[in-house]
């Protein structure tokens, strides 16, 4: 063991030591005792990968367990950003470090003496990237959804059964703590305990209610911003035009950036992107993290512009489903249905009881049972792999220190994902999908079987 990796296991340590520090609200000088006791060599050194608006609540916080000495994007406007504030954190905690700036991701994983990089990219780079990394000797932390395809999450977790590397996934609910009546709280794990300690009985149904999406209007051609490589923005999705419009709001209605989500090409939309994190939450509770359903289809689905043979016509409108109704059927005759419509929040039904959780409420007949009968410590740290809960980028660095996976880990996560990724092919194709979870194969369709994976520009193909 090196000596920068036995400093690694001490600043992993200091990690642990500040899990039941609230998600919600934190700051740098929420956490930043961290800075107290570790030196600056003492921390793993860290590059982050794509560092536009959402890295803006990840790479601050990785900050106060590594130092970072690269960023990296493919926009320039957003590496500059990021570099200044990577250098101003530095600067304010007394560990300043130069701080590189690539466009090319492979070049930042070419330097040896990064241990950890963040993966804050749109849903499309994220597997290519992440792959490489691993293959680069690097641990990592990436945004969800981690995948575009099911095979996409096949591929990662072969690499990352070859190369032992630890990887979290950044679906922070699973750690996440907010505060409720002056009482601090996970929620979202209290809930997973509430179902699986049996106090609603036997899960009948579940409902993942994760909202809908606005449609866009007909989007002109217009210039590429400066300073952005848009072809290779583009990565695997085919080479297109650039094509944006005022939205009155805070994003501009276009191809990139933040609403690179509402196109198929790229992502999912709202399937993904929240159900990335409920239909998690919900198949941890199951305890169906492991397996998947036995079949999906779509119940209801509106999509903003015509689908043939699953694929969009139009090409400048955003394409993904403005609202939609799924059921999936899971062993024991479990019903989820993911819904557009509804209170953000997933709704458990049980033969005992009832309970809704969401990131601002924890309610229901079984919430009840909590004031008389709290869940014990051992039951939320078993279901917490036994390590202290409350504080996702800690939980992450306190595994780069023992070499275990974090909470988020890739094959619950890619499970998750592939409930998700095929209620989409549900209702792109219009027609139900069975599912073969041991096999991870829909059954009986060729068709739709080939949706699993799908054609990649030449140059930017997700390899293992």
């Amino acid at each position: 063991m090196s000596h920068s990796r036995r400093q690694f296991l001490k600043a992993a340590g200091s990690a642990a030591a500040l899990a039941n520090v609230p998600y919600f609200g934190w700051t740098s000088q929420t956490i930043a005792q961290d800075a107290a006791v570790t030196s600056k060599n003492d921390r793993p050194l860290m590059g982050c990968i794509g560092v536009g608006d959402r890295w803006n609540a990840v790479g601050p916080l990785a900050m106060n367990f590594a130092d970072c000495v690269a960023v990296c994007d493919v926009d320039k406007a957003m590496t500059d950003k990021a570099r200044n504030k990577a250098l101003e954190v530095g600067s304010k905690a007394g560990r300043p470090r130069d701080v590189e700036v690539f466009e090319d991701y492979r070049k930042l994983l070419d330097r040896k003496d990064i241990e950890v990089v963040t993966i804050v990219t749109p849903d499309h780079w994220h597997s290519k990237i992440a792959i490489d990394a691993m293959k680069a000797g690097k641990d990592v932390y990436c945004e969800k959804p981690l995948t575009l395809t099911i095979d996409e999450g096949k591929q990662i977790l072969k690499v990352l059964k070859e190369t032992g590397r630890v990887f979290q996934v950044g679906t922070q609910q699973r750690s996440e703590m907010s505060a409720n009546k002056g009482t601090v709280k996970s929620q979202f794990l209290h809930a997973v305990a509430l179902v699986r300690s049996g106090r609603l009985g036997k899960i009948t149904k579940v409902e993942c209610r994760i909202g809908g999406v606005k449609p866009s209007p007909a989007l002109p051609k217009t210039e590429v911003p400066a300073g952005l490589n848009w072809e290779m923005w583009l990565g695997q999705a085919p080479l297109v035009d650039y094509v944006s419009a005022p939205s009155g709001g805070k994003y501009p209605f276009s191809r990139c950036h933040y609403e690179f989500r509402w196109w198929y090409e790229y992502s999912g939309g709202k399937m993904t992107d929240w159900g990335a994190h409920h239909v998690d939450i919900a198949s941890w509770a199951l305890g169906a993290d492991t397996t998947g359903p036995l079949s999906v289809e779509g119940i209801s689905v509106n999509h903003p512009v015509p689908l043939k043979d699953g694929m969009p016509t139009v090409d400048n409108m955003y394409n993904t489903a403005t609202n939609f109704d799924v059921k999936a059927m899971f062993p024991g005759d479990v019903e989820m249905r993911i819904l557009s419509d509804g209170e953000n929040g997933i709704q458990f039904t049980g033969t005992q009881g009832d309970l809704f959780v969401s990131r601002g409420a924890l309610r229901g007949s079984a919430a009840d049972t909590l004031k008389d009968q709290p869940l014990s410590e051992e039951l939320l740290g078993q279901l917490y792999k036994g390590k202290k809960w409350g504080n996702h980028m800690a939980n992450f660095f306190e595994c780069c220190g023992d070499r275990t996976q974090p909470i988020s880990d890739v094959d619950t996560h890619h499970r998750a994902m592939t409930t998700c990724h095929l209620a989409n092919i549900a209702i792109r194709l219009g027609r139900k999908i069975n599912w073969d979870s041991q096999a991870e194969q829909i059954v009986g369709d060729d068709a739709a079987n080939a949706w699993l994976k799908r054609e990649q520009r030449k140059g930017y193909e997700v390899t293992a």
